[in-house]
């Protein structure tokens, strides 16, 4: 196997991971509403169960069948994926006898329109063709991607603003940790039990996580929950940048771990609160796009910012700003919003006053009854229409209310 053909296998791998993993998301937004914090907390714990596993399994596989039967028993692993995938089914809406009345219908209507051949096809033309591909193009990128809400939607944007900025600096200390500790002495085997531990929190904590965050309590507020654990995330890389003992890196992976835990089990939920779910596929594909960006360039921005101050202490202070002031942008942000919100308060139109004696809407008035010793007859009349105001008889002209199905 040459490197070509293992980047281009590795493309279509990843490929597959695309595929798999937003629907697989959106889905879960789909089946849960009440207890949607829950679900998406509860179902991140399996990312930590790799990640304290994996790797374990990973060395293990290359020790006992070297690097071409650890691929084939791992992309046996893999390939459980497609089970998961069957298992999954959409949740389509109910159709009424009416509704396939009709479609049957239009499909008959459509069945008896002439089809058009392949000789005709062709006299339409090479410029009615590609004119007819460039708009259904621009049709589907309105409908599949989130653009718009970049522009029409605040809270979007913020949140995809501050996502992108935070993954350039979240995902690289666990690439750096262990040559960080190897490179200040410590024993590899010692080193490894790091990210061991990391794991274990995780597994520890998400389903935790999973259960508080889904109490009514915390229902509105994920995003700063989300926020603040970003800011201690990013606090937490300076403490593993001061020192490289044991005990120093062992008090780092748990304050990590715990926040880590926080922001992946909320990371989708807070997605999903900004957007409609209507709009959830798109707006998660679209911040999918953008954080692959910063998380294609900070693994190698942070080994050229090695190779130039051979220190690796620099990477994790340079983790802790961006991480760190990606929760503050988003704190700040989403509590300018919310003030925005408070302050605009209700459209105006609920403040418009509506009529006090008609409770029928639509009610047209076509005569107005006699008086009755000085006061007005109050006259109750199913469907009643009044197209004017006569004269009235007595001090004042009397009133009509109209009520139907009294």
């Amino acid at each position: 196997c040459s490197v070509r053909l293992s980047f281009f296998l590795w493309g279509i791998m990843r490929l597959g991971f695309c595929l798999s993993f937003q629907p697989s998301v959106t889905m879960m937004g789909h089946y849960f509403l009440r207890r949607r914090a829950f679900a998406n907390a509860l179902s991140s714990t399996g990312t930590a169960l790799g990640l304290s596993t994996l790797p374990l399994l990973a060395n293990f596989l290359l020790g006992q069948f070297g690097w071409r039967g650890s691929f084939l028993v791992l992309g046996g692993l893999l390939l459980n994926c497609c089970v998961c995938g069957a298992v999954m089914r959409p949740l389509g809406a109910k159709h009424s006898g009416a509704q396939r009345t009709l479609t049957n219908k239009a499909a008959q209507g459509l069945s008896k329109q002439p089809i058009k051949g392949p000789l005709q096809q062709e006299k339409e033309g090479l410029k009615a063709r590609l004119r007819t591909a460039f708009s259904d193009l621009v049709v589907f990128l309105r409908r599949h991607m989130a653009f718009d809400l970049l522009v029409s939607n605040p809270r979007y944007r913020a949140y995809a603003l501050g996502v992108t900025w935070m993954m350039l600096g979240f995902v690289v200390p666990l690439v750096y940790l262990v040559p960080y500790a190897t490179a200040n002495g410590m024993e590899q085997d010692r080193a490894a039990l790091l990210m061991a531990v990391l794991g274990l929190v995780n597994i520890a904590v998400r389903p935790v996580a999973a259960v508080f965050f889904g109490l009514p309590r915390f229902s509105g507020c994920f995003v700063y929950v989300f926020a603040v654990a970003l800011l201690v995330n990013g606090l937490s890389n300076s403490i593993c940048g001061a020192a490289a003992t044991f005990s120093v890196l062992l008090i780092y992976v748990v304050i990590f771990g715990l926040s880590m835990s926080v922001i992946g089990s909320l990371l989708f939920t807070v997605l999903m609160e900004t957007v409609e779910m209507s709009r959830f596929p798109s707006a998660l594909g679209l911040i999918s796009m953008l954080e692959s960006g910063t998380l294609l360039i900070g693994p190698p921005l942070a080994g050229m910012l090695v190779d130039s101050t051979g220190h690796y202490s620099y990477v994790f202070y340079a983790c802790s700003v961006t991480v760190s002031s990606s929760g503050l942008f988003l704190i700040a942000a989403f509590y300018y919003l919310d003030r925005q919100k408070k302050r605009a308060g209700p459209p105006a139109a609920a403040y418009q006053q509506k009529p006090a004696i008609s409770l029928v809407p639509d009610c047209q008035y076509s005569h107005v009854p006699s008086t009755q010793g000085g006061k007005p007859a109050i006259s109750l009349v199913p469907d009643c229409q009044y197209s004017h105001d006569p004269s009235t008889q007595g001090e004042r002209s009397a009133d009509t209310v109209c009520v139907t199905n009294v």
